[in-house]
């Protein structure tokens, strides 16, 4: 053999790994996209055996292992991602996602805060940044950050849902109110907010109203697991304004 043969030969292998490597590394992925987690995950274990230091192999591993539920161990990875890669953004959101599974939110907050100074704008990390502080009971901060989210993207309709829902917890039904009435403004056909605008309307004393939503709830959604209670709900409301329609006559 010459030395131009012994060259190239000793050139092929590494070129080889890595050829073999990303073939594993795009089948994997184009599984875990398609929810074939432990399948996937194979072929990612595949991969690391021929290249140790790859960010996609340990960030897509850690996404099938959050998906097959093995939390800890998807950490395990997705924190090896976010060292061998600290601008992705992907991953610190994962990492976050984890996290919160874990119930363990001050590393949840660092994660998601990491995951938005890499994008500022994405309404979901700043979304799980909230539920996060929920998590750590700091609902003060958690409205802000539901209020900021909403300026920021008025059409996010989950940041309305979880800050009505903290008023709603704190007893402030005609703030919450006013937050499920611009949820059905964004979508007339998230009918489940009829139930919680007849709560606000029955906490508030606005019996009338209360009746009028509660049986709007019940035509759209009159198989919901809560469907009897507000049925009782609304037949003691009818009762109550039967009542009172006898004492004025009185």
């Amino acid at each position: 053999m010459s030395s131009q043969e012994s060259k190239t030969c000793y050139m092929s292998t590494p070129v080889l790994r890595k050829q073999q490597q990303k073939q594993l590394q795009q089948k994997a992925d184009e599984l875990r996209f398609n929810a074939s987690f432990k399948e996937a995950a194979k072929k990612y274990l595949n991969s690391m055996l021929l290249e140790r230091n790859n960010a996609e192999t340990y960030l897509g591993l850690g996404i099938c292992y959050k998906n097959l539920g093995k939390t800890q161990k998807a950490v395990e990875y997705l924190e090896k991602a976010a060292i061998l890669d600290s601008q992705k953004f992907e991953t610190f959101y994962e990492l976050g996602l984890c996290q919160l599974k874990l119930e363990k939110p001050c590393c949840a907050i660092k994660c998601f805060i990491q995951a938005i100074q890499i994008e500022p704008d994405n309404p979901e990390a700043i979304y799980q940044l909230g539920l996060a502080h929920e998590q750590c009971d700091e609902a003060d901060m958690a409205l802000m950050i539901y209020q900021k989210l909403i300026e920021n993207s008025p059409n996010y309709l989950n940041a309305y849902l979880r800050k009505s829902s903290l008023f709603m917890k704190m007893e402030l039904y005609k703030q919450a109110l006013s937050l499920y009435m611009n949820v059905l403004k964004i979508n007339p056909n998230y009918t489940k907010a009829y139930s919680e605008i007849g709560l606000c309307f029955d906490k508030l004393g606005k019996l009338t109203e209360a009746k009028r939503y509660y049986r709007k709830y019940l035509s759209a959604q009159p198989n919901a697991e809560n469907a009897t209670k507000i049925l009782q709900r609304v037949d003691k409301l009818r009762k109550i304004k039967k009542n009172d329609n006898r004492l004025a006559l009185v």
